[in-house]
């Protein structure tokens, strides 16, 4: 497959990723290739002004944008994701929510509030954490529990809360800054909230249930979704530090401060890594692509092969954080050195290795 990034969007993003991390949000010109490339619309479907791209050239795309950049790739990762809700919403309302050229959602998978039923709509209250991008996005995606009046659960007919999603204005809600972790500085993934938000009708969906409008393949499972896409993220990251620790051991054994033998010590050390990562990249792409078609082919994926997909993004992405800590002692200084590309690489990748979706590889 040819390339998705060109030589000179790589440059691009190189240039200003150190840039991005300093003012803690994606850089004006980094943003300006996301809208000209449609990165935050990679979901969206086609007749609201989608990317047009389907799943399996999705995430090679992604893994190339967090190779680029682990801050940038995360990003429209997680935004990008958050615009597949489009094929559940009203059209009418999708149709002017997407018209906007720069239009991206932030938001949260958790529920993180409560929504109170009104003449018109919801009364929504409550506070989402960790939504990247929420510095430019133009819409945040929100759970809430669902309640009366009285302040009981709504429940439904296997007596269990009812959840439903909704969509929220810029303009509605109240940014919290507190992104204060190690990595991934410039996804901007702060906190949201609002209080006693009125919220139409229309601007409320429930997720896998009544698709208004859809491309091919929009009904892939949401769960091996979220793993592949995710697993991809730490797998460009990972596939950047890889180049960057050969590159920083060589130039240091240049100068005659490694034996023969040490050199060849990581050199074996570091094939041996780029060799189990490239193996289970392959294997998950191969399992990837088999469910894919599965679901071109037949309308649905069966259990085993969603298993599959699972099992091989877990151990994928378990081998890219695993390989990326046995290479870091042989980066030299720099690679602890604050602000140094070695170090902002390693940083994202372990921040992203704390996301709880792939916590564990079982």
């Amino acid at each position: 497959m040819e390339d998705t990034l060109t030589l000179n969007w790589q440059e691009k993003v190189a240039e200003y990723a150190a840039i991005s991390e300093e003012m803690g949000k994606l850089h004006p010109e980094i943003l300006a290739l996301a809208y000209q490339e449609n990165w935050f619309k990679l979901f969206v479907p086609e007749v609201y002004g989608g990317a047009n791209k389907k799943l399996p050239e999705i995430l090679r795309l992604e893994e190339q944008l967090a190779e680029a950049d682990g801050s940038l790739g995360w990003t429209v990762t997680l935004c990008a994701g958050a615009g597949c809700f489009a094929g559940f919403l009203n059209p009418q309302l999708a149709a002017e929510i997407f018209a906007d050229r720069e239009v991206c959602f932030a938001g949260s998978g958790a529920v993180g509030g409560e929504a109170v039923k009104t003449e018109t709509g919801y009364r929504v209250s409550g506070q989402w954490n960790y939504a990247s991008g929420a510095l430019h996005a133009t819409m945040f995606t929100a759970n809430c529990t669902l309640k009366t009046e009285n302040g009981d659960d709504i429940l439904d007919e296997n007596g269990e809360p009812v959840i439903k999603s909704f969509i929220l204005k810029k303009a509605e809600v109240n940014i919290l800054p507190g992104w204060s972790y190690f990595g991934l500085i410039a996804t901007g993934s702060h906190a949201f909230e609002v209080k006693n938000l009125d919220v139409p009708e229309n601007r409320t969906f429930t997720i896998n249930k009544d698709i208004l409008v859809a491309d091919s393949g929009f009904d892939y499972p949401f769960l091996q979704l979220a793993e592949t896409t995710l697993t991809v993220n730490s797998l460009g990251m990972t596939n950047h530090f890889i180049k960057l620790v050969e590159k920083s051991f060589h130039s240091r054994s240049s100068m005659r401060r490694f034996s023969d033998p040490q050199i060849q010590f990581f050199t074996t050390e570091l094939n041996r890594c780029k060799k189990e990562v490239q193996t289970l990249r392959e294997q998950f792409y191969t399992a990837f692509d088999e469910s894919w078609a599965e679901l071109t082919d037949n309308g649905q994926i069966n259990d085993a092969r969603l298993s599959k997909v699972s099992a091989i993004s877990r151990k994928l992405a378990h081998a890219c954080w695993r390989n990326a800590g046995i290479l870091f002692p042989y980066c030299g200084l720099e690679a602890a050195k604050k602000g140094s590309e070695i170090n902002r690489v390693w940083r994202d990748i372990h921040t992203a290795s704390q996301h709880g979706l792939l916590t564990f590889e079982i």
